[in-house]
Protein backbone atom coordinates (compact mmCIF):
# COMPACT_ATOMS: atom_id res chain seq x y z
CA UNK A 1 0.00 0.00 0.00
CA UNK A 2 2.94 2.21 -0.49
CA UNK A 3 2.48 3.04 -3.56
CA UNK A 4 1.02 6.77 -4.58
CA UNK A 5 -0.63 8.23 -8.03
CA UNK A 6 -2.98 10.47 -9.07
CA UNK A 7 -4.93 7.88 -11.03
CA UNK A 8 -5.82 4.14 -10.76
CA UNK A 9 -7.37 1.80 -13.32
CA UNK A 10 -10.27 -0.18 -10.94
CA UNK A 11 -8.07 -3.56 -12.19
CA UNK A 12 -5.06 -1.60 -10.30
CA UNK A 13 -7.38 -1.14 -6.92
CA UNK A 14 -8.73 -4.00 -7.25
CA UNK A 15 -5.25 -5.39 -6.88
CA UNK A 16 -3.64 -3.59 -4.95
CA UNK A 17 -6.92 -3.95 -2.13
CA UNK A 18 -7.38 -7.78 -2.72
CA UNK A 19 -10.95 -7.96 -3.54
CA UNK A 20 -12.96 -9.11 -6.25
CA UNK A 21 -13.58 -6.94 -9.11
CA UNK A 22 -16.89 -6.66 -10.92
CA UNK A 23 -16.85 -4.39 -14.77
CA UNK A 24 -14.49 -3.55 -16.60
CA UNK A 25 -10.84 -3.51 -15.47
CA UNK A 26 -10.07 -0.05 -17.35
CA UNK A 27 -12.20 2.02 -15.85
CA UNK A 28 -9.40 5.12 -14.45
CA UNK A 29 -10.51 6.07 -11.02
CA UNK A 30 -8.84 9.67 -9.72
CA UNK A 31 -10.40 10.01 -6.33
CA UNK A 32 -12.96 9.30 -4.45
CA UNK A 33 -16.59 10.69 -2.60
CA UNK A 34 -19.69 9.86 -0.73
CA UNK A 35 -22.83 8.08 -2.50
CA UNK A 36 -24.51 11.54 -3.02
CA UNK A 37 -22.04 13.48 -4.69
CA UNK A 38 -20.02 10.97 -6.41
CA UNK A 39 -19.47 11.57 -10.27
CA UNK A 40 -17.68 10.03 -13.07
CA UNK A 41 -14.37 8.82 -12.19
CA UNK A 42 -14.89 8.66 -8.95
CA UNK A 43 -14.97 5.61 -5.69
CA UNK A 44 -17.62 5.61 -3.51
CA UNK A 45 -18.71 2.78 -1.02
CA UNK A 46 -21.82 1.31 1.09
CA UNK A 47 -20.88 0.33 4.29
CA UNK A 48 -24.05 1.96 6.15
CA UNK A 49 -27.51 0.26 5.15
CA UNK A 50 -29.07 3.58 5.82
CA UNK A 51 -27.53 4.59 2.69
CA UNK A 52 -28.62 2.31 0.47
CA UNK A 53 -31.42 4.42 -0.95
CA UNK A 54 -28.63 6.58 -2.13
CA UNK A 55 -27.83 3.85 -5.11
CA UNK A 56 -30.08 4.15 -7.73
CA UNK A 57 -29.00 7.94 -7.97
CA UNK A 58 -25.43 7.24 -7.62
CA UNK A 59 -23.40 9.02 -10.31
CA UNK A 60 -19.58 7.27 -8.98
CA UNK A 61 -17.70 5.29 -11.76
CA UNK A 62 -17.41 2.39 -9.36
CA UNK A 63 -18.47 1.27 -5.72
CA UNK A 64 -16.95 -0.36 -2.74
CA UNK A 65 -19.47 -2.55 -1.87
CA UNK A 66 -20.75 -5.57 0.53
CA UNK A 67 -21.60 -8.93 -2.00
CA UNK A 68 -24.85 -9.21 -0.59
CA UNK A 69 -25.51 -5.84 -1.71
CA UNK A 70 -24.02 -6.07 -5.59
CA UNK A 71 -26.40 -7.07 -7.03
CA UNK A 72 -28.24 -3.53 -6.27
CA UNK A 73 -25.03 -1.12 -7.67
CA UNK A 74 -25.29 1.01 -10.88
CA UNK A 75 -21.83 0.79 -11.71
CA UNK A 76 -19.03 -1.33 -11.45
CA UNK A 77 -18.25 -3.16 -8.09
CA UNK A 78 -15.62 -4.17 -5.76
CA UNK A 79 -16.72 -6.65 -3.54
CA UNK A 80 -15.62 -6.27 -0.12
CA UNK A 81 -16.36 -8.09 3.14
CA UNK A 82 -15.52 -5.44 4.91
CA UNK A 83 -16.64 -1.86 2.44
CA UNK A 84 -16.02 0.21 5.53
CA UNK A 85 -11.86 -1.39 5.49
CA UNK A 86 -11.43 -1.22 2.40
CA UNK A 87 -12.62 2.38 2.03
CA UNK A 88 -10.27 2.89 4.77
CA UNK A 89 -7.65 1.14 2.91
CA UNK A 90 -8.06 3.22 -0.30
CA UNK A 91 -8.46 6.46 1.19
CA UNK A 92 -4.34 6.24 2.03
CA UNK A 93 -3.62 5.57 -2.21
CA UNK A 94 -4.92 8.82 -2.46
CA UNK A 95 -4.14 11.33 0.51
CA UNK A 96 -1.79 14.08 -0.23
CA UNK A 97 1.18 13.78 0.45
CA UNK A 98 2.24 16.73 3.16
CA UNK A 99 4.36 19.32 1.76
CA UNK A 100 7.54 18.61 3.99
CA UNK A 101 7.95 15.30 2.72
CA UNK A 102 8.73 15.86 -0.35
CA UNK A 103 12.79 15.93 0.33
CA UNK A 104 14.42 14.92 3.97
CA UNK A 105 15.53 18.10 5.50
CA UNK A 106 16.31 20.37 8.32
CA UNK A 107 15.20 24.00 8.37
CA UNK A 108 18.13 26.42 9.24
CA UNK A 109 15.85 27.50 12.28
CA UNK A 110 15.78 24.36 13.97
CA UNK A 111 17.56 24.43 17.25
CA UNK A 112 19.50 20.34 18.26
CA UNK A 113 21.16 19.38 20.30
CA UNK A 114 24.85 18.09 19.33
CA UNK A 115 24.30 14.84 21.34
CA UNK A 116 20.63 14.02 19.66
CA UNK A 117 21.30 11.41 17.42
CA UNK A 118 19.04 11.55 14.01
CA UNK A 119 18.93 9.34 11.26
CA UNK A 120 20.13 10.89 7.94
CA UNK A 121 16.73 10.99 6.46
CA UNK A 122 14.73 12.71 9.56
CA UNK A 123 12.79 15.46 8.46
CA UNK A 124 12.94 18.94 11.03
CA UNK A 125 10.78 21.71 10.35
CA UNK A 126 11.22 25.41 11.34
CA UNK A 127 12.00 26.72 15.25
CA UNK A 128 11.82 23.03 16.51
CA UNK A 129 13.84 22.19 19.69
CA UNK A 130 15.18 18.86 19.79
CA UNK A 131 17.49 18.86 23.22
CA UNK A 132 19.95 16.61 24.67
CA UNK A 133 20.29 12.64 24.17
CA UNK A 134 17.42 12.88 22.18
CA UNK A 135 16.89 9.77 19.63
CA UNK A 136 14.97 9.59 16.25
CA UNK A 137 14.26 6.58 14.01
CA UNK A 138 14.74 6.67 10.12
CA UNK A 139 12.08 8.62 8.05
CA UNK A 140 10.40 10.39 10.99
CA UNK A 141 9.41 14.06 10.89
CA UNK A 142 9.38 17.08 13.29
CA UNK A 143 7.06 19.69 12.42
CA UNK A 144 7.52 23.27 12.57
CA UNK A 145 7.66 24.43 16.44
CA UNK A 146 7.25 21.27 18.00
CA UNK A 147 9.98 20.88 21.31
CA UNK A 148 11.46 17.19 22.29
CA UNK A 149 12.91 17.03 25.45
CA UNK A 150 16.02 15.87 26.61
CA UNK A 151 16.23 11.39 26.39
CA UNK A 152 13.26 11.21 24.35
CA UNK A 153 13.61 8.40 22.14
CA UNK A 154 11.61 8.02 18.63
CA UNK A 155 11.24 5.49 16.41
CA UNK A 156 10.90 5.32 12.52
CA UNK A 157 8.12 6.52 10.10
CA UNK A 158 6.23 8.63 12.76
CA UNK A 159 4.60 11.97 12.59
CA UNK A 160 5.01 14.84 14.72
CA UNK A 161 2.93 17.73 13.55
CA UNK A 162 3.33 21.20 13.99
CA UNK A 163 3.83 22.78 18.00
CA UNK A 164 3.68 19.27 19.28
CA UNK A 165 5.37 19.28 22.97
CA UNK A 166 7.30 16.02 24.28
CA UNK A 167 8.52 16.47 27.60
CA UNK A 168 11.68 14.53 28.62
CA UNK A 169 12.34 10.17 29.06
CA UNK A 170 9.36 9.86 26.78
CA UNK A 171 9.49 6.96 24.22
CA UNK A 172 7.45 6.95 21.40
CA UNK A 173 7.45 3.64 18.75
CA UNK A 174 7.55 3.34 14.81
CA UNK A 175 4.52 4.58 12.77
CA UNK A 176 3.19 7.18 15.39
CA UNK A 177 1.28 10.28 14.42
CA UNK A 178 0.84 12.96 16.65
CA UNK A 179 -1.19 16.24 15.25
CA UNK A 180 -0.58 19.58 16.61
CA UNK A 181 -0.87 20.86 20.01
CA UNK A 182 -0.38 16.94 21.89
CA UNK A 183 1.66 17.13 25.00
CA UNK A 184 3.20 13.82 25.87
CA UNK A 185 4.68 13.96 29.21
CA UNK A 186 3.15 16.36 31.24
CA UNK A 187 3.17 16.16 35.10
CA UNK A 188 0.21 14.10 36.59
CA UNK A 189 -1.67 15.85 38.66
CA UNK A 190 -0.63 15.05 42.11
CA UNK A 191 -0.83 16.66 45.27
CA UNK A 192 -0.57 15.95 49.10
CA UNK A 193 -2.33 18.33 51.30
CA UNK A 194 -0.67 18.92 54.94
CA UNK A 195 -3.72 21.11 56.48
CA UNK A 196 -3.01 24.47 55.28
CA UNK A 197 -1.71 23.70 51.44
CA UNK A 198 -1.37 21.21 48.65
CA UNK A 199 2.41 20.10 48.26
CA UNK A 200 3.15 18.70 45.33
CA UNK A 201 4.59 15.35 44.56
CA UNK A 202 6.73 15.11 42.03
CA UNK A 203 6.48 13.05 38.88
CA UNK A 204 9.26 10.50 38.99
CA UNK A 205 8.04 8.16 35.61
CA UNK A 206 7.64 8.69 32.21
CA UNK A 207 5.47 7.84 29.37
CA UNK A 208 6.11 4.83 26.87
CA UNK A 209 4.06 4.67 23.75
CA UNK A 210 3.99 1.39 21.62
CA UNK A 211 3.82 1.23 17.51
CA UNK A 212 1.31 2.27 15.39
CA UNK A 213 -0.49 4.90 17.97
CA UNK A 214 -2.18 8.18 16.64
CA UNK A 215 -3.05 10.95 19.19
CA UNK A 216 -5.08 13.99 17.93
CA UNK A 217 -5.01 17.35 18.36
CA UNK A 218 -4.45 18.79 21.90
CA UNK A 219 -4.62 15.61 23.62
CA UNK A 220 -2.46 15.50 26.50
CA UNK A 221 -0.83 11.93 28.30
CA UNK A 222 0.54 12.67 31.58
CA UNK A 223 3.91 11.31 33.09
CA UNK A 224 3.71 8.82 35.92
CA UNK A 225 4.43 9.32 39.28
CA UNK A 226 6.48 6.29 39.62
CA UNK A 227 6.07 3.58 37.09
CA UNK A 228 5.50 4.87 33.33
CA UNK A 229 2.18 5.98 32.05
CA UNK A 230 1.59 3.17 28.94
CA UNK A 231 -0.12 3.33 25.31
CA UNK A 232 0.20 0.08 24.05
CA UNK A 233 0.48 -0.78 20.13
CA UNK A 234 -2.43 0.46 17.67
CA UNK A 235 -4.50 2.44 19.94
CA UNK A 236 -6.37 5.52 18.87
CA UNK A 237 -7.23 8.48 20.52
CA UNK A 238 -8.73 11.54 19.06
CA UNK A 239 -9.06 15.25 20.06
CA UNK A 240 -9.04 16.79 23.23
CA UNK A 241 -8.86 13.84 25.29
CA UNK A 242 -6.93 13.62 28.74
CA UNK A 243 -5.01 10.48 29.75
CA UNK A 244 -3.76 10.89 33.24
CA UNK A 245 -0.64 9.65 35.30
CA UNK A 246 0.16 5.87 35.50
CA UNK A 247 -2.67 5.11 33.29
CA UNK A 248 -2.38 1.97 30.95
CA UNK A 249 -4.24 1.96 27.96
CA UNK A 250 -4.49 -1.74 25.87
CA UNK A 251 -3.81 -2.40 22.59
CA UNK A 252 -6.05 -1.35 19.59
CA UNK A 253 -8.25 0.35 22.00
CA UNK A 254 -9.63 3.21 20.28
CA UNK A 255 -11.26 6.82 22.51
CA UNK A 256 -13.26 9.48 21.33
CA UNK A 257 -12.68 12.92 21.50
CA UNK A 258 -13.13 15.14 24.63
CA UNK A 259 -12.74 12.03 27.17
CA UNK A 260 -11.00 12.25 30.53
CA UNK A 261 -9.27 8.85 32.42
CA UNK A 262 -8.12 9.46 35.18
CA UNK A 263 -4.92 8.54 37.03
CA UNK A 264 -3.68 4.73 37.12
CA UNK A 265 -6.93 3.35 35.68
CA UNK A 266 -6.18 0.14 33.10
CA UNK A 267 -8.27 -0.06 29.84
CA UNK A 268 -8.36 -3.29 28.23
CA UNK A 269 -7.26 -3.93 24.63
CA UNK A 270 -9.65 -3.45 21.90
CA UNK A 271 -12.24 -1.85 23.89
CA UNK A 272 -14.21 1.32 22.55
CA UNK A 273 -14.69 4.40 24.65
CA UNK A 274 -16.96 6.62 23.19
CA UNK A 275 -16.70 10.64 23.24
CA UNK A 276 -16.94 12.99 26.51
CA UNK A 277 -16.86 9.66 28.65
CA UNK A 278 -14.89 10.13 32.07
CA UNK A 279 -13.41 7.73 34.59
CA UNK A 280 -12.94 7.53 37.83
CA UNK A 281 -9.15 6.62 39.19
CA UNK A 282 -7.86 3.12 39.92
CA UNK A 283 -10.16 1.39 37.77
CA UNK A 284 -10.05 -1.71 35.93
CA UNK A 285 -11.65 -1.93 32.49
CA UNK A 286 -11.72 -5.83 30.72
CA UNK A 287 -10.69 -5.82 27.22
CA UNK A 288 -13.39 -5.53 24.05
CA UNK A 289 -15.61 -3.01 26.80
CA UNK A 290 -17.36 -0.79 24.95
CA UNK A 291 -18.73 2.56 26.64
CA UNK A 292 -21.37 4.86 24.80
CA UNK A 293 -20.63 8.42 24.87
CA UNK A 294 -20.96 10.68 27.77
CA UNK A 295 -20.58 8.47 30.10
CA UNK A 296 -19.30 8.29 33.50
CA UNK A 297 -17.53 4.90 35.12
CA UNK A 298 -16.95 4.69 38.35
CA UNK A 299 -16.43 1.28 38.67
CA UNK A 300 -14.31 -1.21 37.20
CA UNK A 301 -16.24 -3.43 33.81
CA UNK A 302 -16.01 -6.78 33.20
CA UNK A 303 -15.68 -7.04 29.12
CA UNK A 304 -19.46 -6.06 27.87
CA UNK A 305 -21.30 -2.59 26.88
CA UNK A 306 -22.33 -0.09 29.34
CA UNK A 307 -24.28 3.22 29.20
CA UNK A 308 -24.67 5.95 31.98
CA UNK A 309 -26.75 9.19 31.67
CA UNK A 310 -29.70 10.19 29.82
CA UNK A 311 -30.81 10.36 26.11
CA UNK A 312 -31.89 13.24 25.02
CA UNK A 313 -35.43 14.42 25.12
CA UNK A 314 -37.46 17.74 24.62
CA UNK A 315 -36.49 20.40 27.34
CA UNK A 316 -39.92 20.24 28.84
CA UNK A 317 -40.12 17.09 29.33
CA UNK A 318 -36.50 16.78 30.62
CA UNK A 319 -37.09 19.60 33.59
CA UNK A 320 -39.97 16.98 34.61
CA UNK A 321 -37.98 13.78 34.56
CA UNK A 322 -35.29 15.67 36.64
CA UNK A 323 -38.00 16.42 39.42
CA UNK A 324 -38.72 13.26 39.42
CA UNK A 325 -35.43 11.98 39.29
CA UNK A 326 -34.56 13.64 42.93
CA UNK A 327 -37.88 11.65 44.07
CA UNK A 328 -36.83 8.56 43.08
CA UNK A 329 -35.56 7.45 46.11
CA UNK A 330 -38.88 8.41 48.07
CA UNK A 331 -40.73 6.82 45.17
CA UNK A 332 -39.14 3.46 46.10
CA UNK A 333 -39.88 3.46 49.52
CA UNK A 334 -43.70 4.55 49.18
CA UNK A 335 -43.53 1.21 46.74
CA UNK A 336 -42.00 -1.20 48.90
CA UNK A 337 -44.35 -0.46 51.24
CA UNK A 338 -47.35 -0.62 49.42
CA UNK A 339 -46.04 -4.11 48.11
CA UNK A 340 -45.48 -5.42 51.93
CA UNK A 341 -49.14 -3.63 52.70
CA UNK A 342 -50.65 -5.93 50.26
CA UNK A 343 -48.58 -9.29 51.09
CA UNK A 344 -49.72 -8.98 54.73
CA UNK A 345 -53.74 -8.83 52.80
CA UNK A 346 -52.75 -11.51 50.49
Amino acid sequence: MDKKQSLYTLGELAELLDVTLVGRADIGISGLATLKTAGPGQLSFLSNPRYTSQLSNCRASALIIHPDQADRSPCACLISDSPYVTYARVSQLFAPADSDTEAPTIHPTASISSTAKLAADVVVGAHAVIEDRVTIGAGTRIGAGTSIGKDVTIGSNSVLYANVTVYHQVVIGDNCILHSGVVIGADGFGFAFDGEQSIKIAQLGGVRIGHDVEIGASSTIDRGALDDTIIEQGVKIDNQVQIGHNCVIGKHTIICGCTAVAGSTTLGSYCLIGGASAFAGHLTIADKVVVSAMSMVTKSLDTGAYSSGTGIMESSLWRKNVVRFSQLNEISKRLRELESMTRVKK
